[in-house]
C-alpha cells in the first residue's frame, strides 16, 4: 500500500481550516495531521485571503523546517505577494477558487514530489522575477524597482503611453512645473539624456 503524504493545514480562519481539511480527509493518497500533532508534515498547506505580514510570518517559519514543502492557497495574490512567496520558499500557489478536491490533492503529491505548481498566468511573473535576481546578481549596480519613486513611475508610464507634459499635469493633478521639474531631477540622478531615453532606460531594467 502507497504510504499516505503527511500534510499540515494553516489559516488562522477555522472556516478556511476546516473546508480544505475537510477535502483532503477522505482521500486515501494524504494524511491531514490535527493541530498540535507532533507528528512531521511533509507538505504544509497555508490557506490565506492575502499573503500579508501575519502570513508571511508563518511562511518564514514553514521555511525553517528542511523536511516540509510549503504550498499557499489564496484568493488574492499579486506581484508583492509573488515575491513574499518566492523568498519564502513556498513550491506551489494556488487560487482558492479554484481549490477542488482534486486540485489540492494533486498540489500535495506535486509538492510531495518536489515539484513546483503556478497557475498559468504567474509563471510569466516568476520568470521575470527570476530574471532580475539573476541581472541584479550579475551587477549588484543595475537599478531596482526602488531606483523611482512611486510618483516617477507613474510619470514615465505615461509618458511611455505618449502623453506630452500638459497631459501628465491633468492626469495626474500636478502643475506642469511639478512634472517638468521631478522628470528633470530623474534625468539627473541617473545620467540620463531626455525623456525618450528615461523611457527606454527604465522599460529596458523592467522598472515600469
Amino acid at each position: 500500500m502507497t504510504t499516505r503524504i503527511p500534510v499540515a493545514v494553516y489559516a488562522e480562519d477555522p472556516v478556511l481550516r476546516t473546508g480544505v481539511t475537510h477535502q483532503l480527509r477522505p482521500r486515501p493518497e494524504v494524511e491531514v495531521l490535527a493541530a498540535g500533532d507532533g507528528s512531521p508534515a511533509l507538505v504544509a498547506l497555508v490557506v490565506v485571503d492575502e499573503v500579508d505580514d501575519s502570513a508571511a510570518r508563518l511562511l518564514r517559519s514553514l521555511k525553517r523546517s528542511s523536511t516540509t514543502r510549503t504550498g499557499v492557497v489564496v484568493s488574492r495574490f499579486d506581484h508583492d505577494s509573488l515575491q513574499v512567496t518566492v523568498d519564502c520558499g513556498v513550491s506551489a500557489v494556488v487560487r482558492r477558487a479554484e481549490a477542488d478536491q482534486d486540485r489540492l490533492v494533486a498540489t500535495v503529491l506535486a509538492l510531495a514530489k518536489g515539484e513546483a505548481v503556478l497557475p498559468g498566468d504567474l509563471v510569466g511573473r516568476l520568470l521575470d522575477h527570476v530574471g532580475r535576481l539573476q541581472r541584479s546578481v550579475l551587477d549588484p549596480n543595475a537599478p531596482t524597482l526602488s531606483t523611482l519613486t512611486p510618483r516617477e513611475a507613474d510619470m514615465l508610464r505615461l509618458i511611455a503611453e505618449g502623453l506630452d507634459t500638459a497631459e501628465i499635469a491633468t492626469k495626474m493633478s500636478f502643475s506642469e512645473r511639478t512634472v517638468k521639474n521631478v522628470l528633470h531631477e530623474v534625468n539627473t540622478r541617473l545620467n540620463l539624456r531626455n525623456r525618450a531615453h528615461a523611457v527606454g532606460y527604465v522599460m529596458r531594467h523592467g522598472l515600469i
